[in-house]
């Protein structure tokens, strides 16, 4: 293993197991705040033992997710200091925002926590929307950041260096809303049906649980809304890196030639020496009408660029098709729990609804994962697309396959860590129950209230 591919991994596996707890921090916070609304409102005690319990897992997740990006902002340093040498007068600002927001959600988390009897309802309540905010700003913000790596403005290149220099501009790059967009959106719709999933499991067997109910039904509006939403975000990102990254388009659909009237592609296997992708169902037009709104519009391939500059198209083609397959499958799953709801009023006394939920639990952190592979690979061999190579931004420094094994180790812990915590979170639910609730539907039973 080379230095280059030892620093690539090691950076690919801290984002991997950050980027769970980013995208939890930014959901979790909204839902703990809408169930002790829910407790305001109606006085139900149950709503505020669901408080509670999310707020104790938010605590845990957020002290997880603060190390794993410390340890992100150390790495982006040392094994990458040409680019942050270069690009840091440029894209500064939103780190610096991004620490900001940090430090804001870390503040009124601890009010959150320690505050129950210290200060008013009001302030409490406003302190958790305070968190659920600045927990959204900062992943907004680090991905601000990544959109300038994807269309690097804000700055003129004079002589290799960067003159001129615009934070503001940078800030608004061309991609920065459609990715922040379509980030956010992954992060309700992940956490939601994940935590969806857990409750939809926990109903199956103790099916008249208020506890289990209250919480299913904040998380699955919370994820199936988002979910519903998340393909509008990605076709408006889509046509951003239509415009802007072309190449990797064509990687995502394994579009070798360029042509009007480009097909889109679902499935199938890019055979890079052959120059096609084997096994796919071609749309005819499909893939010009998305990215341009024009069926004969036509789409660049990668023969537009030498080859020293592809991405791994395949390894960008399958992770492309794992993101939109997980995605279309939540919304799937949003628009049945939808359908039940104007038909029977109810989503809970369909097994088979709460057995697609539970098993829909990994899909949107299954889909982040892919969706980040995507982005990251396929930019390259760029960390500053078009203008700075990811082999040009390497420490000099040898020996990089040693702290990529220690942090690789360092990960593996605290995910059984975290993994048995939550467990423990689980297990000891409470069983709050209301006994005018129906029992337990038989399999193909659809219970009306």
């Amino acid at each position: 293993m080379d230095d280059l591919l030892a620093a690539r991994l090691q950076m690919a596996i801290s984002l991997a197991f950050h980027i769970i707890f980013a995208v939890i921090g930014i959901a979790m916070p909204l839902m703990m705040v809408i169930a002790e609304w829910f407790w305001l409102r109606t006085g139900e005690e149950v709503y505020l033992m669901l408080t509670k319990r999310w707020a104790k897992g938010t605590a845990i997740l957020f002290a997880v997710g603060a190390v794993s990006g410390t340890v992100l902002s150390f790495e982006l340093g040392l094994l990458w200091p040409n680019f942050m040498g270069w690009a840091g007068s440029i894209i500064g600002m939103p780190f610096s925002l991004e620490g900001f927001a940090f430090f804001t959600e870390a503040i009124f988390l601890g009010i959150y926590l320690y505050g129950w009897q210290r200060v008013s309802s009001h302030m409490h309540i406003l302190s958790g929307l305070l968190v659920a905010l600045s927990g959204a700003a900062s992943g907004i913000f680090v991905v601000i950041a990544n959109a300038w790596m994807n269309t690097p403005t804000g700055f003129r290149l004079v002589e290799g260096r960067p003159v001129d220099i615009d934070p503001i501009a940078a800030l608004l790059n061309p991609a920065a809303f459609s990715q922040t967009l379509h980030m956010i959106l992954a992060a309700y719709a992940a956490t939601g049906f994940a935590v969806a999933g857990i409750h939809a499991f926990l109903l199956l067997r103790d099916h008249q649980n208020l506890f289990h109910r209250r919480a299913f039904s904040i998380a699955l509006v919370i994820g199936g809304i988002t979910a519903i939403l998340q393909p509008l975000s990605g076709d408006i990102l889509a046509r951003t890196v239509a415009r802007n990254q072309p190449v990797k388009l064509a990687a995502f659909e394994g579009q070798f030639q360029t042509e009007s009237g480009a097909p889109l592609r679902i499935g199938g296997i890019p055979d890079v020496e052959a120059g096609i992708t084997r096994y796919a169902l071609e749309i005819p037009y499909g893939l010009s009408l998305l990215a341009f709104h024009d069926p004969q519009a036509t789409v660049k391939g990668l023969d537009a660029v030498p080859r020293d500059q592809w991405p791994p198209v395949k390894i960008v083609h399958i992770a492309f098709q794992v993101m939109v397959a997980a995605g279309f499958a939540m919304m799937g799953i949003a628009l049945w729990g939808l359908w039940l709801l104007w038909r029977h009023r109810t989503f809970f006394d369909s097994r088979g609804f709460l057995r697609a939920v539970a098993a829909a639990t990994p899909l949107g952190f299954l889909a982040i994962e892919a969706g980040w592979i995507v982005t990251e690979v396929g930019r390259q061999p760029w960390i500053i697309y078009g203008i700075m190579r990811t082999t040009e931004a390497l420490t000099p420094m040898p020996g990089l396959k040693i702290p990529f094994i220690m942090f690789t180790l360092l990960y593996l812990f605290l995910a059984m860590v975290v993994i048995w915590l939550l467990l423990h979170q689980v297990r000891e639910s409470p069983r709050v129950v209301k006994s005018d609730l129906p029992e337990q539907p038989k399999d193909n039973e659809y219970i009306t209230p």
